[in-house]
């Protein structure tokens, strides 16, 4: 009786045995269902992970495309190095080995926590660059520490290496790691934090072509991350080698002729648009950039009050002083005003009730006088008859005021101040005293060199105008990267605004006169149709100090071009309170007769000549039977006569001569001491035979 009543105490309600079981079947569910999203779902997930606890992808930089000049000769090139980078995911405790990295790779401490900490979004897998271009005792030091810092992981990289004392900086750019700012930027939307891309110059403009697409290789990894074998490479494929438009050996001419003058150099061909050689002082070396410049020389750069970091050829924004009376004469001549206009200055005139003054007493001159001797009075007389706003369209229409489309960035568009411009900026009219000082380029007329060299060297072309540039048309560019460079750089471009043929001549024969005998004879290039105009420049508040160098002397100015008419090449020179424009005019003759030079030295290259079928210089001894009184040879029992000669022979009549009944002919010598000018209206120089000699640069006087 007791034992039944016991066993049906113990036994357990169906209910509670119920809802123990289907417990136990939900738990079980529930376990299956794991084991299935482990499996199966997430098994590729877990196989990435499990291969990357033996396999690593390390980076294989690609090298960035090399820069050559005009002629095929390097000018940027890529050196060897290794780098550090530290990946997270192989420490879990690495802020304690931050102490012995820093020690050991001599970095400071709280700029590689700064460092770690700017990186912390990313995955714990993803390299953080630490130090570039490691020394070999570094290298040496994370090899021997693999064990306690397994994090620590080295990258072979091409590094830029640029031409020393910052040659062609300004032109070249550098590179440097991609900064926070950029990756908020469209443009940069494919990089990732370390990349290095264009920071200046061609190597921004150019990013793209030049820095190539980064590879990988997979190696084999213990548990201390020691590589013990690779699986395979994925090879990277180097940037596009560019050619640039200078020419190294006039661009090496205008840095030693501008010396340590704050300014700039350029020289273009107005042809074409190629730029010669750009030049910016004080420069800067972009190879303190290839690595990582420190923080001291970055703030000594950013506070120079000299600006090494501005590209004064294109971003100098100052009054073009007298070289705008070109502009000034245009605008004259094609309105029908300059023409007969004859002006007596009496050191000045008074104008709006104001006397502006001259800097000599010319007397009575006409423009064919007034250009080469640069007389403020004409051109004061002519800006008042002409009125500030036709003034201003034929300057916008010489392209100035706006930029000039090169494609390098950050140029910038001066300013040409019109009735309009006045509105818009200073919500007021006009006043019509401010014309006077606008026609002598003072004002506020601003400008940069490289536009005044177009403006210029378009007039001199009859009007023709082109957009300048500094990669060569030849590099294959593909034509959608060539469209968005263009769309890129919007400015004035390329452009015909027709002169009239006197309004050319009279322009031009007065920039050559102003080399001879005008402000510029100081410039004068015997045997060479050199042409261009001085401008010396009033700084604000500067006064008539005229001591060169001071924060008062005004700036010196000169455009010049060679030949006077449909010129070959323009140089702009801009030195910063470098006095009177006369000293600029040296400069830009040293760069002119270095170009002339070397175009005659390769003229004179019998073998290119041959080659491309043009008339060969040649020069000979021969004798021939004397006339009864010819001088007599030395050699006896022979009646000839000794003679020698300096001929141009053409390869067609010799190749003729050698069909039957035909004969060749040495052609007279009519070489050039300048150069080629398709006009007729100006007559070749006779060229000194039997060797053109190195142009020389007489004295003289002018502003």
């Amino acid at each position: 009786m007791d034992t039944g009543r016991i066993d049906r105490n113990e036994k357990i309600p169906t209910l509670k045995l119920t809802v123990v079981q289907y417990g136990i079947l939900l738990m079980m569910l529930a376990l299956a269902a794991g084991l299935w999203r482990l499996q199966v779902l997430g098994a590729e997930n877990y196989r990435v992970l499990a291969e990357q606890n033996r396999i690593r992808k390390v980076p294989v930089m690609a090298a960035r495309g090399k820069l050559f000049d005009r002629e095929n000769r390097l000018i940027v090139d890529n050196y060897p190095s290794v780098s550090c980078f530290l990946v997270r995911e192989q420490n879990q405790n690495v802020d304690a080995d931050l102490p012995l990295i820093a020690k050991g790779l001599d970095l400071n401490l709280d700029d590689l926590r700064a460092t770690l900490r700017h990186f912390r979004a990313l995955p714990g897998y993803q390299p953080i660059p630490i130090k570039q271009d490691i020394t070999a005792d570094e290298n040496a030091f994370i090899e021997a520490h693999r064990n306690e810092l397994p994090e620590l992981e080295t990258v072979d990289e091409k590094r830029r290496l640029y031409p020393r004392d910052g040659f062609a900086a300004h032109l070249i750019g550098y590179v440097g790691e991609v900064s926070e700012d950029d990756l908020n930027n469209p443009r940069f939307a494919y990089y990732q934090p370390g990349d290095v891309v264009g920071k200046a110059g061609v190597e921004e403009t150019y990013d793209e072509l030049l820095r190539g697409k980064d590879g990988s290789r997979e190696v084999i990894v213990d548990s201390h991350g020691r590589e013990v074998g690779y699986l395979g490479v994925e090879h990277a494929i180097p940037g596009q080698d560019l050619k640039l438009t200078i020419d190294i050996d006039l661009q090496r001419t205008a840095e030693v002729a501008l010396g340590d003058a704050n300014g700039a150099v350029v020289a273009m061909d107005p042809r074409t648009g190629e730029i010669l050689a750009l030049v910016s002082h004080p420069s800067y070396d972009p190879n303190a950039f290839a690595v990582r410049i420190n923080r001291e020389d970055w703030n000594e750069l950013i506070t120079n009050p000299n600006h090494p970091l501005m590209n004064k050829a294109i971003q100098d924004q100052l009054a073009p002083g007298s070289t705008f009376k070109i502009i000034m004469s245009a605008a004259g001549l094609q309105e029908g005003v300059a023409q007969d206009m004859h002006v007596n200055c009496i050191g000045g005139g008074d104008f709006y009730g104001r006397f502006f003054h001259c800097d000599r007493h010319h007397g009575v001159l006409n423009i064919s006088q007034a250009i080469p001797l640069s007389c403020d009075t004409f051109f004061y007389t002519l800006a008042q008859k002409l009125g500030i706003d036709t003034i201003a369209k034929y300057a916008t229409n010489f392209g100035l005021g706006q930029k000039t489309c090169i494609d390098l960035p950050n140029e910038m568009a001066g300013v040409m101040p019109s009735t309009q411009w006045e509105m818009k900026n200073f919500h007021q009219r006009y006043y019509p005293g401010n014309t006077i000082s606008v026609g002598i380029g003072q004002g506020e007329t601003q400008v940069t060199p490289l536009q005044l060299a177009r403006a210029l060297g378009g007039i001199a072309s009859g009007g023709h105008f082109v957009r300048p540039h500094v990669v060569m048309a030849d590099n294959n560019i593909p034509a959608d990267f060539r469209q968005a460079v263009s769309d890129s750089f919007p400015g004035s471009g390329d452009k015909d605004f027709p002169l009239n043929p006197d309004t050319w001549s009279i322009i031009t024969d007065g920039m050559a006169a102003a080399t001879t005998t005008g402000t510029a004879a100081i410039a004068h290039l015997d045997g060479i149709d050199f042409a261009g105009k001085t401008g010396t420049a009033q700084v604000v508040g500067g006064g008539d100090t005229h001591t060169k160098g001071g924060a008062k002397t005004p700036n010196s100015w000169f455009v010049g071009m060679v030949p006077r008419r449909n010129p070959e090449i323009v140089v702009a020179v801009l030195q910063e309170h470098g006095d009177w424009g006369k000293y600029s005019a040296f400069v830009a003759a040293k760069v002119v007769a270095a170009y002339v030079n070397k175009k005659r030295k390769a003229d004179h290259n019998l073998v290119e000549q041959a080659s491309l079928d043009k008339p060969v210089e040649m020069r000979a001894v021969w004798t021939e039977s004397a006339p009864a009184s010819g001088k007599r040879s030395r050699v006896a029992g022979q009646d000839t006569a000794l003679h020698a000669g300096h001929f141009m022979v053409d390869p067609s009549q010799v190749g003729s001569a050698k069909q039957p009944g035909a004969q060749s002919l040495p052609l007279p010598s009519v070489a050039r001491a300048g150069i080629n000018n398709s006009q007729p209206a100006v007559p070749p120089a006779k060229h000194p035979a039997p060797d053109p000699q190195p142009a020389i640069l007489t004295s003289g006087k002018g502003r």
